[in-house]
Formats: C-alpha cells, sequence, structure tokens
C-alpha cells in the first residue's frame, strides 16, 4: 500500500505483525538513519499534541528531517481559499511523505489522489485515525499478551470518535473477542459501523450502563466527549459527564485489565488512577512513537519490506 488512510486497508494479522516487530526492534536501538536524506512534512489543519510531536520525533529520530506547520487552517494558503489538492500536489513535489491530520472526514483519502508521495492520515475530522489505531492495539498486545478472546468497552463519543472507528476495524481481524459499546444514547455508534460488527459476526453489547461491564472487561478504552464535533454547547453540555472513571470505579475491574485512553482527557479519568497499574494510557502515548517509527520506514522504504 502507498498510502495509509484507514485501517480497512490491513486485511490480516500478518501485517499488523510486521508492524509489531519493526515496532519493538525501535523500541530497543531507540535512533536510526533509515530515513537519513528523507524529509516528512507534518500539515495539521486541527490541533495536536501527541500526534504531532510523536512523528516529528518519530522522523528526527530515523534521520529524517521535518517541515510542518501546526495550524494549517490558519497559517498556510488555506486561508487564502487554497484547496487542499492544490496544497497537497505543492507540498508532495517538497517532501518524501505527508502526515495530514484536517478536519474534514475524508481529507486524506482526498489527498492520497493527488499526492505524489505517501500520506499518511493523523485524523481526518469524524473519520479514522489509523496510526492511532496501531498503537493502541500494539499497548493492548504488549500489555495482556494477546489480540483475541478479550472483553473490550469502547467508552464515550462513540460517534465522533474516529480511534474507535479505527480501532473496530483492526479488532475485527482477532477471533472471540467482545465489544461492550458504551455511550449515551446522542453519541451511539454509527450504524454504519454497527452493521460492520455484524457483517464480521463480532459480538457486541450496546448500553449506557458502564459501572455494570467493569467487573467483566479486560480493557476499558476511554475517550472524551468530541466538544469540537457537537452542533451546539447545549448538546455538548448535556453529554460532556456521561462518564468520569475514579477510584471506586478501579475497585470494580479485574487486577489484570487495562485502562486506556487516547488523550487528551478532560475529564473521562480522575488523575488519581494514574498511580494504578492498569492505568496504561501514558505508556499507550510513548508507544506511539515507536509505532509511528515503524509506519514512516515501512511507508518509505517500501521496497525493502515489499517481498
Amino acid at each position: 500500500m502507498k498510502h495509509l488512510i484507514s485501517t480497512e486497508q490491513f486485511t490480516n494479522t500478518g501485517q499488523l505483525e510486521q508492524i509489531f516487530k519493526l515496532t519493538d526492534h525501535y523500541q530497543k536501538i531507540g535512533v536510526s538513519e533509515t530515513l537519513k536524506n528523507k524529509i516528512i512534512a507534518c500539515i495539521f489543519y486541527e490541533p495536536s499534541t501527541r500526534t504531532r510531536l510523536s512523528f516529528e520525533t518519530a522522523a528526527l529520530r530515523l534521520g529524517a528531517q521535518v517541515i510542518s506547520t501546526e495550524n494549517a487552517a490558519q497559517f498556510s494558503s488555506a486561508a487564502k481559499g487554497e484547496t487542499l489538492e492544490d496544497t497537497i500536489k505543492v507540498i508532495s513535489s517538497y517532501a518524501d511523505a505527508i502526515v495530514l491530520r484536517h478536519f474534514e472526514k475524508g481529507a486524506s483519502k482526498r489527498a492520497s489522489l493527488v499526492s505524489s508521495v505517501p500520506i499518511i492520515n493523523a485524523g481526518d475530522g469524524a473519520g479514522e485515525h489509523p496510526t492511532q489505531a496501531l498503537l493502541d492495539i500494539y499497548t493492548i498486545l504488549k500489555e495482556l499478551g494477546r489480540l483475541n478472546d478479550l472483553k473490550i468497552a469502547l467508552v464515550g463519543d462513540l460517534l465522533n470518535g474516529r480511534t474507535i472507528h479505527s480501532l473496530i476495524n483492526l479488532l475485527s481481524l482477532y477471533d472471540s473477542n467482545t465489544l461492550y459499546l458504551i455511550s449515551p444514547r446522542e453519541l451511539r455508534l454509527s450504524d454504519i459501523y454497527l452493521k460492520y460488527l455484524k457483517s464480521k459476526k463480532i459480538k457486541f453489547i450496546e448500553t449506557a450502563d458502564l459501572s455494570s461491564a467493569l467487573q467483566h472487561i479486560d480493557v476499558l478504552y476511554m475517550t472524551r466527549v468530541q466538544k469540537e464535533r457537537i452542533e451546539s454547547i447545549k448538546e455538548y453540555e448535556k453529554v460532556k459527564n456521561a462518564y468520569s472513571l475514579n477510584n471506586q470505579d478501579v475497585k470494580k475491574m479485574k487486577q489484570g485489565s487495562i485502562i486506556m485512553h487516547p488523550l487528551p482527557r478532560v475529564n473521562e479519568i480522575s488523575p488519581d488512577i494514574d498511580n494504578d497499574k492498569r492505568a496504561t494510557y501514558f505508556r499507550q502515548a510513548k508507544n506511539g512513537l515507536y509505532v509511528r517509527m515503524a509506519i514512516l520506514d515501512l511507508f518509505l522504504n517500501k521496497e525493502k519490506y515489499d517481498h
């Protein structure tokens, strides 16, 4: 594959194992000259901390150079009315790969149709966030030792949460998993993903009750309510505090379970939980650096890995 747009591009676990193996390699060695003399463009039309900085750090650790803008909607020619397509055509003549975050669902796909270099989707509106999902399942594997026969609770804004959408696709490649889809009615997973789960014969349970699921699950994946994707403040205020994990909740969970969050968190997880051994979210974020090193290597050195 030339571009990384959606986790639907991964059709078998062998493709993921290649990424995991390379991620393990970069965790061990830390730095490399694999991408020496390459230039990575990080073009972000939406705010980002972990994704942008981890991609830039990953590029630098691989010996590449970075050109970037952290607010392309205002500080690029987009502010003058330039189309995304024109922007990408130009930038792809400057760089060897483009890491793109955009506020519109489907923007990375549009970019890939005109780009002469790999496009890596770093989040496109309420669409997908494939590299986050890759680091998520890598984290689950590293923490629990398997990616099948798991009970996984996906909690919060399932309607707008692009990390959820990408993660569902990858989890569908593994056997015997059960998903607890926990959200307010207004933020339930869209029908297109529910139909997808049914088509893959993945067992799932929809509920608004987090408390009753806690004792059963192996993975608790919390997400924030996506304020920027909700049409009115009134609607946001109605759902923003739907779930807030505290120490009393965590006491109901199995000792061998893990608590994840793609971050940033607002009030979904109390800071009091941070020192609990099951709190995985900061280790999860750190894993993202090495997963993104692996992804940049794979997509910029295709000839080395395509065999």
